[in-house]
């Protein structure tokens, strides 16, 4: 579970719950069933026929990836491809082949298989960068449902808050009434509003974030294997692959050894 998406929303929501609270308000007055209903199923309703259902049937694995933030860790990907290298130089590229089931990575372990099954560099980086496109494409997929749930939203809201007004003012026969009316007409725009950037908006921006570090590290392992396949010094390998890591994380990890 990825605390941070936990804490923002814990954060956004629990701030505007205190705002509330601090200006003299109840929380109990935007709670409304009917705005509620009319922005959470005109936003389903849109997406619905926005994307195909084979999108759809993929929403709640996107939802958990966005809570999870499982992403991988460059710096393990780097020492296991060095670890990699060296027993492939001391004993040959063959003797990995034993090794492919102790693998968990799939990409690592495609990209090991390619090269020990004698596949020629260009076609081997062919495969895998395909690989990483439909990967980059199936995260693209995912992070425009919520892009577009985020759009559609707001405008929803606004929708209820006119399908509202329109109630309203067609029962102006009590006065009283209208200052009630015109508050529960307007919650369903609040709703818009705090769904799409509470919570909809960032979980889009959050899945393209780990949509890139995860494109790094298939580019990390990448290079690593069209570099032990071409014979390169394990130690000239790690260096290279260091080079994707940020600043502060190069400093912390080991140099390489001689």
């Amino acid at each position: 579970m990825d605390l941070t998406t936990i804490l923002g929303l814990t954060i956004a929501f629990g701030m505007m719950a205190a705002s509330v609270a601090l200006s003299g308000g109840s929380l109990s007055s935007f709670i409304n069933l009917p705005s509620l209903l009319c922005v959470l199923g005109g936003t389903l309703g849109a997406v619905l026929i926005c994307f195909p259902r084979r999108a759809i049937r993929r929403l709640p694995a996107v939802i958990r990836k966005g809570f999870r933030g499982d992403e991988p860790n460059p710096a393990e990907l780097i020492e296991q491809i060095v670890a990699l290298a060296n027993e492939a130089r001391r004993d040959g590229l063959l003797s990995l082949d034993s090794k492919l089931d102790e693998i968990e990575n799939r990409f690592v372990r495609l990209g090991m298989q390619l090269a020990i099954d004698g596949t020629r560099p260009d076609a081997l980086e062919d495969i895998l960068r395909a690989d990483m496109e439909a990967m980059a494409l199936r995260h693209k997929e995912g992070r425009a449902m919520f892009e577009q749930m985020g759009r559609f939203a707001p405008a929803f809201g606004l929708i209820g808050t006119l399908l509202g007004l329109v109630i309203m003012l067609g029962n102006v026969s009590d006065p009283s009434t209208i200052g009630s009316g015109m508050a529960v007409a307007l919650v369903t725009t609040v709703y818009g509003a705090v769904l799409a950037n509470g919570s909809l908006l960032p979980m889009a921006e959050k899945l393209a974030q780990l949509s890139k570090r995860e494109l790094i590290a298939r580019e990390i392992v990448l290079r690593g294997i069209l570099a032990m396949q071409s014979g390169e010094h394990p130690r000239l390998i790690e260096q290279k692959l260091r080079t994707f890591l940020p600043p502060e994380v190069r400093a912390a990890v080991q140099e390489p050894r001689s």
